[in-house]
């Protein structure tokens, strides 16, 4: 069996067109191996490349082999048990050979895997591939900085590469039956009249010097920049740092929050990002802060919603944004503040915004929280809320709040 691989270098590209048509034609066989090697890896290092690697039987397409073709006969010598016609008995065990290798002989499947070498963008696109923002819509706005050139009929002035040749020979047939229809009738009179043919032979040169394309019959494409409405979004991050929110569960929270910043810059160019903090008071920061800082105190959840609400008010009217948020706490609210907190939620943010996911990070996953227990009341269905107890729930718990949608 004769199989070809391509080994050249991606030198000026030349094997970009082969590489983007493994990575279409095995698209699911790769998301699966970037998810299991996410896995694996520490939330740093989410945005880098590196190998994966794919079942060999996963990858199995059309081969080039030489057939054998007509009647052949094939003599083995050293064949003193059977003869012509016998019939050989299947050996004993799956495998069917008796090889001392370690591949498919013994009945077991082969392990062997192809390794695939992704870039970075090949790898971020993989692994975000089935995440969208709920609910996004595209809004017109004012400082438009997308244009679109659209078709807007034809012109009579352009340049070359613009011309309409089909247009152009319509407009000359049309001016040439125009112009030349008169001719044709006086001319048949005059042949009807029997007049002289001095007179005729002047008709037909006026009807022969009629061109056949003027520069009044050319026409060019025309297009237009067309300002295109943009899907604008702010991400709101709202993350408990008090007392109660151990490192361990702070770790969680960041972890959460890295996935979420990195999907957003990925996916969507004109999202912003607005962090928020709180302990019994809440203060919006930068990023490096709020991934970075270790700040600690008591717990007021109210603090943080009452900040994005006025966040919303202040700099993010909801008829030009969509607006999400997420909120990570570890659930511990004492007083009147989980009830208040979810009144607020409820009734002044929710019809704000488009989705809030709610993620909690306890410390014993049987054991329901105040605030969870005061937000499972909320029956609106742009809130979603989920638990994450171990590292290796964050990615899941991401992809089941911020699944694409589906027509």
């Amino acid at each position: 069996m004769s199989v070809i691989i391509d080994r050249r270098l991606n030198d000026r590209n030349k094997s970009a067109v082969n590489r983007q048509r493994f990575i279409q034609r095995y698209k699911e066989q790769l998301r699966r191996s970037v998810s299991d090697a996410v896995g694996g890896r520490s939330i740093t290092d989410v945005a880098r490349g590196g190998n994966v690697n794919i079942p060999v039987r996963d990858i199995s397409g059309p081969t080039f082999r030489h057939g054998q073709g007509g009647d052949r006969e094939a003599v083995h010598p050293g064949n003193h048990k059977f003869l012509q016609g016998d019939r050989i008995p299947r050996p004993e065990g799956e495998g069917g050979g008796q090889g001392g290798g370690s591949g498919e002989g013994d009945g077991s499947e082969s392990r062997d895997d192809f390794v695939f070498a992704l870039s970075r963008e090949e790898f971020l696109s993989l692994f975000f591939d089935d995440l969208g923002l709920p609910h996004l819509v595209r809004t017109a706005l004012g400082d438009i900085r997308e244009f679109k050139w659209q078709r807007a009929g034809y012109t009579p002035t352009g340049v070359p590469t613009n011309i309409a040749i089909v247009r152009s020979l319509r407009n000359a047939l049309a001016r040439r039956i125009a112009v030349g229809a008169p001719l044709k009738r006086q001319i048949e009179a005059l042949r009807a009249s029997q007049a002289p043919a001095e007179d005729i032979d002047v008709l037909e040169k006026r009807l022969e010097r009629i061109t056949f394309l003027d520069e009044f019959d050319l026409r060019y494409r025309h297009r237009i920049k067309v300002p295109q409405p943009i899907s604008r979004a702010v991400m709101f991050c709202l993350m408990d740092v008090s007392a109660s929110m151990t490192e361990e569960k702070k770790d969680l929270a960041k972890r959460f929050f890295m996935l979420l910043h990195l999907f957003l810059a990925r996916k969507y160019e004109h999202v912003e990002v607005v962090f928020v903090r709180h302990t019994d008071n809440a203060e919006e920061v930068d990023e490096k802060t709020f991934f970075h800082d270790t700040m600690s105190g008591g717990t007021v959840v109210l603090s943080a919603l009452k900040l994005m609400r006025e966040i919303i008010a202040d700099r993010f009217p909801t008829d030009s944004w969509n607006i999400y948020g997420a909120q990570v706490s570890d659930g511990d609210a004492f007083g009147a503040d989980p009830e208040k907190s979810r009144s607020l939620l409820a009734d002044q943010l929710l019809p704000l915004v488009r989705y809030f996911a709610y993620v909690e990070v306890p410390d014993d996953s049987r054991r329901v929280s105040p605030l969870m227990y005061a937000y499972h009341r909320i029956t609106h269905e742009s809130f979603a809320m989920r638990s994450v107890t171990h590292r290796r729930d964050v990615y899941p718990v991401l992809r089941d709040l911020f699944a694409k949608e589906t027509a």
